[in-house]
């Protein structure tokens, strides 16, 4: 006879050996694993390879493809001594007019009615300019012309009387005595309508004056009074001025050069002014003056160029460069002329360079200076006349395609 206890035994021993086995079959197979050799990813070079292929190409196609953006300017030849001039030297100053400005006032005393022109106008000779209350200016010439008439009336009574004593004294028939009286009367009568001619002369061209005018062509530069005030001649410390004029037919630039520029600077000396307003325009000139002493707070002397052909851009006190020329030595005929900006340093025994553009693309060319004088450089070598040099921003790399700006 079986016991129960036993056969509960059994059961659990069995059901221990398959949890065992279920427990290994879900065991990994390690050492198969490490067995199975394995497959290298093949594709995994060539790509990597192909891919800096084309990132290298898409590079050189991008920087082959750039445009830069460059403004030129074209070298200038100096050809022979005295065939062009090199600038020695430059500084800044102003414009000036060449006779100190003209003080304009009323030559008849009255009451400002009005301002005929602005400040900054420009004026020829003749033209009126301020105008003064002239009532009682037209009353005196009206006067004046009302007794010039009836002297005139006097005078040819008088006139017919002495006609009449005249038969008269010749007939025997008027006493001596009356007839020079009547002469006499005659001749007081002409002189009276003489001093009233005048008289009235003088009211008509007093009119006239009520009308302020230019003395001379030129500027307006400033205006002393306002309309309502009483104009009066003369006066004291320029207190009649109404208005000041500048004389622009002759301008000057004015400008201090230091004492160790001044064997550069010779009067008579060809120069050119360049308005600061007008960079590029630039205006033939002449140094037609030296001050007398030196500075001494400052170390400068002044200098004045006279422009030659002003025109009326120019303006008094506007600010301006002044390059002084010299005629080309013998030496250095056959260099070329460029802006000093064209002008690259490279690094340390690299030289000086400029860029030169030459069929849509740009070419850096090693120089050799002549001279250096203001903002212009004179080159023996490196660029021919004509070449179009760079300035400002320069291109990235020789042969970079670049687009001249207009």
């Amino acid at each position: 006879m079986d016991h129960p206890a036993s056969d509960l035994k059994r059961s659990d021993v069995k059901r221990a050996e398959e949890i065992r086995e279920d427990l290994a079959s879900l065991k990994l197979d390690r050492e198969g694993e490490a067995a199975r050799p394995v497959q290298p990813r093949r594709w995994i070079a060539p790509a990597l390879v192909l891919g800096v292929a084309l990132a290298g190409y898409a590079f050189y196609r991008v920087m082959a493809g750039s445009v830069a953006h460059v403004e030129v300017v074209p070298a200038q030849a100096i050809a022979a001594r005295g065939a062009a001039t090199l600038p020695v030297l430059s500084g800044s100053g102003y414009l000036v007019p060449a006779q100190e400005k003209i003080a304009i006032g009323a030559r008849v005393p009255g009451r400002i009615e009005k301002y005929l022109v602005e400040e900054g106008e420009r004026v020829r000779r003749g033209d009126p300019l301020v105008k003064i209350e002239d009532g009682p200016y037209r009353s005196t010439v009206e006067e004046r012309t009302a007794a010039l008439i009836s002297s005139r009336a006097q005078l040819a009574f008088a006139e017919s009387e002495l006609g009449r004593a005249r038969r008269l004294y010749e007939e025997r028939i008027l006493a001596r005595d009356l007839y020079e009286r009547r002469e006499s009367e005659a001749r007081v009568a002409r002189a009276q309508v003489q001093q009233l001619a005048a008289a009235l002369e003088r009211a008509k061209v007093d009119l006239e004056d009520t009308i302020v005018r230019a003395p001379t062509d030129g500027i307006v530069l400033e205006k002393t009074k306002r309309p309502g005030e009483v104009a009066m001649p003369g006066g004291f410390a320029g207190s009649g001025d109404l208005l000041s004029l500048a004389d622009l037919r002759e301008i000057r630039a004015e400008l201090d050069v230091n004492e160790a520029d001044l064997p550069q600077v010779r009067l008579g000396q060809r120069a050119e002014v360049t308005p600061d307003a007008f960079p590029d325009s630039r205006y033939a000139a002449q140094v037609v003056e030296l001050a007398p002493q030196i500075n001494r707070e400052k170390g400068t002397r002044k200098v004045e160029v006279r422009v030659l052909h002003p025109d009326d851009r120019l303006l008094p006190d506007m600010s301006a460069r002044v390059t002084f020329l010299a005629d080309v030595p013998p030496a250095q005929a056959g260099a070329v002329l460029v802006p000093a900006a064209a002008l690259r340093r490279e690094a340390e025994g690299g030289g000086t360079t400029v860029w030169i553009v030459e069929r849509g693309r740009a070419r850096r060319a090693p120089v050799e200076v002549a001279t250096i004088a203001g903002d212009r450089v004179l080159l023996r070598s490196g660029v021919r006349p004509g070449d179009r040099v760079v300035v400002g921003t320069p291109p990235r790399r020789d042969g970079q395609r670049v687009e001249v700006a207009r």
